[in-house]
């Protein structure tokens, strides 16, 4: 199924909704962006890779929905930045889905301070970072619309990982990042529970992206003018898919759609939560 057919099929419209997307111009990040766009949402694709982002355009099939916003979240300037553009894109903020993100692995005793902060910086801080910069326009508008009797729903989601719910050998700095947003979703939940603010979390196994294709010598991604190595080992691949109850790995549009459940309507009474996407497989 395709992002236009869920979003076809939906039982409800996110149109008059504005969303941001951080790391929208790739994988599980991309394919959000286009879902909500296809249900009718403005949204924001914010990413470290202009030219990603650029071809994200081109495949989006509402262009006109989608504006885009290129640098480095872990920037501590760079969050307020996104806000200030989607209120002038958009002139209104309902969804935050904090999806940026990569994975730096190694065992603890290989893992240096840097690799370590930089797990914590994309997975935590950065998503700290923007909700903080976005609270005055969320805080301030809830006051407002509740002083004129209106219940207005926005919406939260940030993205975690089995390896933050269950652990993972091999991904200290990674798992501690995606533990440490769990704790974020869950503090602001009871923090903005009052502003009608639903903050949840997804967690995903292994979705078919670049970050999990086999691993080989030339897969490789630039951070801060470092070449991390990125993929899966190929054995790895073939343990989950035996394990997986559902006998394969995630697709990116499946991911976007419990994404999307979280952004609608439907999880209106819903908050605090963490909806593991994996395929019910566990590490």
């Amino acid at each position: 199924m395709t992002v236009e057919s869920m979003a076809a099929d939906a039982p409800f419209t996110l149109t008059g909704k504005s969303a941001i997307v951080t790391g929208g111009g790739r994988g599980i990040g991309r394919a959000i962006v286009k879902l909500l766009a296809s249900t009718g949402a403005n949204v924001l694709a914010v990413d470290l890779d202009r030219e990603a982002l650029e071809e994200m355009h081109t495949l989006v099939r509402h262009p006109d929905r989608v504006a885009s916003i290129s640098g480095d979240l872990t920037d501590p300037t760079f969050p307020q930045q996104i806000v200030n553009v989607a209120l002038e894109s958009f002139h209104a903020i309902d969804i935050i889905v904090n999806c940026a993100g990569f994975s730096w692995d190694s065992v603890i005793q290989k893992t240096s301070d840097e690799q370590f902060q930089a797990m914590l910086d994309i997975h935590v801080v950065a998503p700290f970072r923007l909700l903080r910069a976005a609270s005055s326009y969320l805080r301030e508008t809830a006051k407002r619309e509740m002083a004129e009797g209106q219940r207005v729903m926005r919406r939260v989601v940030n993205i975690t990982s089995i390896s933050g719910t269950d652990g993972n050998a091999g991904q200290a700095g990674y798992g501690a990042g995606k533990a440490g947003v769990i704790g974020l979703t869950k503090t602001l939940a009871k923090e903005w529970g009052r502003y009608n603010i639903n903050v949840n979390a997804v967690g995903f196994g292994l979705i078919q992206t670049r970050m999990t294709q086999p691993l080989n010598p030339g897969g490789k991604i630039n951070m801060g003018g470092k070449d991390i190595p990125i993929g899966v080992q190929s054995a790895t691949l073939e343990s989950v898919r035996a394990e997986c109850p559902l006998g394969r790995i995630g697709t990116a549009d499946e991911a976007a759609g419990a994404v999307l459940f979280f952004c609608s309507p439907l999880s209106d009474y819903v908050t605090g939560e963490v909806l593991i996407c994996s395929g019910g497989y566990h590490f």
